[in-house]
């Protein structure tokens, strides 16, 4: 082959030879002439030369039938016939771990490609992604450009894993196949965080196969769970996996240009915490980074959220009629004193007029208020449209408003304070955090109760019914915030509530809800934010604007990726962590069912490819070039002459 390889290049050097010298005495008879500079004979061509070189190469490697060698995954399919195949695609945060020279993910997306290249036409394709929740990337199809398109473009998350769920949803989709042979292949690295649970299978009827078990390698992790800044500390979290630890490493707390305002060694074990001071008082902590390395190193950094300022509750209370005997405040103030939490308690003689009294409120207490006007009625609709929450007591004086005072968004219907038969809750009615006290609400000794409109009652939740089930306390969502209803006045005059203990069941389940909306929300990746009521949603997260879908005609927005997310909702910003699932640190792959990892009935892996077609091609764009330089050599010799 080399001889013939470098056949091109002596025919081109051939005239550089000298002619061997021959003797001949009459030419001493001739005159010599005198000698001439001649240039050395060099190659013509050089891009005819080397076109002819590689045509020789590629005309010897056909001839040898070429194979090369490689790891590409394709179907078995029995004399011909068409196959439907549910392609599962992990694409959660594990799958970042690397895989050789490239992650577990980018290997898996590149095994979906070859699979959809390998398939014909008449063959079903469907793409579904195993990050939690597990997703229909695409509806089996016989559109065979369309799957090539869609697994080119795949890319890696941060979510959590659902391989069952992923299963499942495979099956569903196969069940509607026409064809008869339907296959399962799953692209994971099986860590699911359920690494004892039973075997994955497709089942008896539809087979699986792990295509790529090299993935399951299993492997070392230590993620950043969370980092809250508490005054001049930041409070870190961290999780390892199973048997991992990270001492030996430190967490730094940095700015946003990366500068470090203090550090500490990181905890040792599986779960650790752990508090760092920040030395410098007026930078702003941005991230905690976890020094060294492992198997994942976007898990090894999270957000520092800062510390919520002390909240404020407004509380609306007649404080004439309502102040115990010993002639202290409202019993509603003193009983959230008593809670003893981190809150402070702002008396207001009325409802606000103007919706910069309820600004940075937590909360809005009303005890039996009569009525609202028009003003108060909107600068309420808007402070809990904008995620506030209020408790709103019904009692004798709200069933007595003046004309025009009405309680409209929150009632559409005047209410009435009637007389009961009724001592108390039933018991079974309660839930919540209040299922714990219900047997305090067993007798309340009221005699008189407020009683709500059909069309209202049924706009709320129940968390606690009167024995004939009329509502006693209950809630409903309104915009992004909420509003908590009860059936009776905080005051001793009209029941016992006040002095049992499920009313400080109540006002802490109450004031719970309330820091959970102003707080900044923290969920895992992959988890839907839904903003009911919201006409505009803007999202801006860690590598830029997220689509914002809608389901019902509520907003809804699942983060892909861990870090901060900016939300704007009707022109209010609020700030959102998505964080990372704690069991994606456990890399220990969950058992398949055996023969799942075989490839003797679904699936198979060659090692050698065929490429006869490519250099044979490659040939003739070769020989095509060859003449085409060939005739430009002539017409350029012709116009020389």
């Amino acid at each position: 082959m080399a001889a013939l390889v470098i056949a091109p290049y002596l025919a081109h050097r051939l005239r550089r030879k000298n002619a061997e010298e021959q003797v001949f005495p009459p030419a001493r008879l001739v005159l010599p002439a005198p000698p001439r500079a001649r240039r050395r004979s060099r190659l013509e061509d050089r891009a005819l030369l080397g076109t002819r070189a590689a045509a020789v190469v590629a005309l010897a490697v056909l001839g040898a039938t070429p194979f090369v060698r490689c790891s590409q995954l394709s179907l078995h399919r029995a004399a011909g016939a068409s196959i439907a195949m549910a392609i599962i695609v992990d694409d959660s945060m594990s799958m970042r771990a690397a895989s050789g020279a490239l992650t577990r993910f980018e290997r898996a997306r590149r095994g979906a490609v070859e699979l959809v290249s390998s398939a014909r036409e008449g063959d079903s394709v469907a793409v579904i992604l195993a990050g939690a929740p597990d997703r229909v990337e695409l509806a089996l199809t016989t559109d065979l450009g369309a799957a090539r398109q869609v697994t080119s473009a795949l890319a890696p998350s941060d979510r959590g894993t659902d391989l069952e769920g992923a299963v499942a949803l495979a099956r569903e989709l196969l069940a509607s196949a026409v064809q008869t042979d339907r296959r399962i292949v799953l692209l994971s690295d099986l860590a699911d965080g359920h690494a004892g649970a039973e075997a994955l299978s497709g089942g008896a009827d539809v087979p699986m196969w792990m295509a790529l078990p090299e993935l399951a390698a299993g492997g070392g992790d230590c993620a950043l769970v969370r980092a809250d800044q508490r005054g001049a500390r930041v409070h870190v979290e961290l999780r390892c996996g199973p048997g991992q630890s990270a001492s030996g490493r430190e967490l730094v707390v940095e700015d946003a240009k990366g500068a470090s305002l203090g550090r500490a060694p990181a905890p040792g074990g599986e779960k650790g915490e752990t508090s760092i001071f920040v030395q410098a008082d007026d930078a702003k902590a941005d991230h905690v980074r976890l020094t060294g390395g492992d198997a994942i190193a976007e898990d090894d950094r999270a957000p520092v959220l800062p510390e919520v300022a002390r909240g404020t509750l407004a509380v609306v209370a007649d404080s004439t009629d309502e102040a115990v005997a010993t002639g202290g405040a409202p019993i509603v103030e003193q009983a959230l004193g008593a809670l003893k939490l981190d809150v402070d308690v702002a008396p207001l003689p009325a409802v606000p007029d103007t919706a910069e009294e309820l600004s940075g409120r937590l909360g809005v207490v009303l005890d039996d208020p009569p009525g609202l006007t028009p003003e108060q009625r909107h600068v309420l609709a808007g402070f809990v449209e904008g995620g506030g929450v209020v408790l709103l007591a019904l009692g004798p004086r709200a069933a007595a408003a003046p004309l025009g005072a009405t309680f409209e968004p929150i009632l559409t219907q005047a209410v009435t304070w009637d007389d009961t038969t009724q001592r108390g809750v039933e018991a079974s009615t309660v839930v919540g955090g209040l299922a714990e006290s219900a047997e305090s609400l067993s007798d309340l000794g009221a005699t008189r109760r407020t009683v709500l409109s059909p069309a209202d009652a049924a706009m709320f939740k129940p968390l606690a019914n009167w024995n004939d089930g009329a509502p006693l306390i209950a809630r409903r969502a309104m915009g992004r915030g909420e509003i908590w209803i009860v059936a009776l006045p905080f005051s001793l005059e009209a029941s016992d509530l006040a002095l049992r203990p499920a009313f400080l069941a109540l006002l802490r389940g109450w004031l719970n809800v309330a820091l959970d909306h102003a707080a900044p929300v923290r969920a895992q990746v992959g988890a839907s934010w839904s903003f009911p009521g919201a006409r505009s949603v803007l999202v801006e997260g860690p590598s830029g604007p997220l689509d914002v879908g809608r389901e019902g005609g509520v907003a809804r927005v699942s983060p892909h990726w861990l870090g901060e997310y900016r939300i704007t909702v009707d022109g209010h910003t609020e700030l959102r962590v998505a964080q990372v699932d704690a069991r994606e640190v456990d890399l220990r792959p969950r058992a398949v069912a055996a023969g799942s990892a075989g490839a003797e009935a679904t699936g198979q892996r060659r090692e050698l490819v065929d490429v006869s077609g490519y250099v044979a091609l490659v040939l003739l764009v070769l020989l095509s070039l060859e003449m085409a330089l060939r005739l430009s050599s002539r017409s350029t010799t012709a116009r020389a002459v």
